[in-house]
């Protein structure tokens, strides 16, 4: 059943609500009688006294780490700090630090189930840059930008829900990030990395999965994942008043008690309270009630460590206790008028005007007379020159359009001898292909342009990120065209050279 609130406690719930400056939702929580036993963000501080390290960030030209904290106690993250100490490189996000004091850190996932793409196993990291965002109308932050095969987990955590014990949780996440695979998970799993049965996970899951259950409309949805489930009700199969979600910044909350849990969200730029999507009794298959939580906590994958899924993560909290629904709207109302997260372009540097034709010519020593050019659909560096055939000449020249994946900034580019087909990558190689007009089509051929990581930095080269895999770069290897990231475990993601392969003059079209 739902946590009573004294009058006192529910006088200074209100008070905190209304207040800009004297709560953060971890506060609240608190006020509500369902303390906050983990606290993560990576975007601000969720206490009002918070001012300890937020994240912790690794940069490629030397793997040396710095922390960032808020800007001030239960303010913004320094983001300014960031973009400095990543300067000219690359940088993962290694840790999230646990706001509660209880140091529930989320740290690299180690191989489960599943294991995870790194040569040790591990999961990969994120980008620290792939999730730019404003809070509070101009101060800059950075989300969790989960590609597949990222992801981050505590299997010691303290404090945390275990068997029907009660607990709640919500995040806040990019309503437009999402894919059909397994799973995209804030909340609790198992401490084994492995699927252990029915009701050892209760975990927020959003995508539009529809292998265990569905909502209404074609998703992505709000479900919570109880393990061999993602439930949007108290029906395995569908959920009709589990809502297809619209909003670009998304409200997530799923808490649970004995025989009782519910699903609830909102926009998270909206003043209005959350709604509800399902609020009962436990799914009646075998295992879910009662439940046999274990207390691990996980982001961006499942409890197996299932890798397939995507998703952006810029803050959440897991409390003790079920959460009544009142205390839940006042972070919710914390949230929209507090934080009142906004989008920011992508890009750095010049940007690439729309419409025009570009080549692209590689600036490493070895082969700067060479250009990104396609041989059918191979993507990869030719010698070109102005006395080369006219044929050669169009297969490097490129038109840029928007980003087909509708991302601010962030562009795509069309074959100039073959109207219709885009530079995408698949299995990481660029090829050229016709656009089918697929979601995964669309995401795969939308790159951002960045300030270049090598040469000087100057005015016209520029280095071009993957926008759905950020750690990644377009990048010359023996003459291939890849997306490559720096130090990861394939050949072509060798470090030495990498700033200097990922960086490209850009000119005018050769034809």
């Amino acid at each position: 059943m739902a946590s009573s609130l004294k009058p006192s406690s529910l006088a200074l719930l209100l008070a905190a609500s209304a207040s800009l400056v004297s709560a953060g939702p971890c506060d609240i929580y608190a006020a509500g009688n369902t303390p906050c036993i983990a606290a993560h963000s990576t975007t601000r501080a969720l206490y009002s006294a918070f001012s300890s390290p937020l994240y912790q960030v690794r940069r490629g030209s030397d793997n040396t780490t710095l922390n960032i904290s808020p800007l001030s106690a239960g303010g913004t993250a320094n983001a300014a700090a960031q973009d400095t100490f990543c300067a000219r490189t690359t940088c993962l996000i290694t840790t999230i630090f646990d706001q509660s004091g209880r140091g529930n850190h989320l740290t690299q996932a180690p191989g489960g189930a599943f294991r995870g793409p790194e040569a040790n196993g591990y999961d990969n990291l994120a980008s620290a840059t792939g999730a730019p965002v404003t809070l509070n109308g101009n101060q800059k932050a950075y989300g969790v930008f989960v590609s597949p095969g990222t992801g981050y987990r505590n299997n010691n955590a303290r404090d945390t829900a275990k068997g029907d014990a009660a607990q709640g949780m919500y995040a806040v996440l990019d309503g437009t990030h999402y894919n059909g695979g397994c799973c995209f998970d804030y909340g609790n799993a198992e401490t084994s990395s492995t699927d252990t049965g029915n009701g050892h996970m209760e975990a927020i899951y959003f995508g539009d999965s529809t292998g265990w259950g569905s909502g209404a409309g074609s998703g992505p949805w709000l479900m919570a994942d109880l393990e061999n489930g993602l439930f949007s009700g108290v029906s395995p199969k569908n959920n009709p008043g589990d809502p297809t979600i619209t909003a670009r910044f998304f409200t997530a909350v799923v808490k649970g008690t004995k025989n009782l849990w519910a699903l609830r969200g909102a926009d998270a730029g909206s003043s209005g309270a959350l709604s509800t999507y399902y609020s009962g009794v436990r799914p009646n298959a075998a295992g879910y009630n009662p439940m046999s939580k274990e207390g691990a906590i996980i982001l961006g994958i499942g409890g197996d460590n299932s890798i397939s899924a995507q998703g952006t993560f810029y803050e959440g909290a897991m409390t003790s206790g079920y959460p009544s629904d009142a205390t839940e709207n006042a972070v919710q109302a914390d949230i929209a008028s507090s934080a009142r997260y906004a989008t920011t372009a992508l890009v750095s540097g010049p940007a690439l005007q729309i419409g025009s034709t570009v080549s692209l010519r590689a600036t490493t020593a070895c082969c700067s007379t060479r250009y990104l050019a396609h041989t059918g659909a191979t993507v990869g560096t030719q010698v070109v020159s102005a006395s080369s055939a006219a044929a050669l000449r169009q297969q490097a020249s490129w038109t840029v359009r928007a980003g087909l994946g509708g991302n601010s900034g962030c562009v795509s580019l069309e074959s100039r001898d073959t109207p219709g087909s885009f530079i995408r990558h698949f299995d990481f190689t660029l090829q050229l292909a016709a656009n089918d007009g697929s979601k995964q089509f669309r995401e795969d051929a939308t790159f951002c342009p960045q300030a270049a990581l090598g040469g000087s930095g100057g005015g016209g080269t520029h280095s071009i990120r993957s926008w759905n895999y950020p750690t990644r770069y377009f990048r010359h290897y023996n003459d291939v065209g890849r997306i490559a990231s720096n130090g990861g475990v394939h050949d072509f993601d060798a470090p030495g050279l990498f700033n200097d392969d990922v960086t490209w003059a850009v000119g005018a079209g050769l034809g």
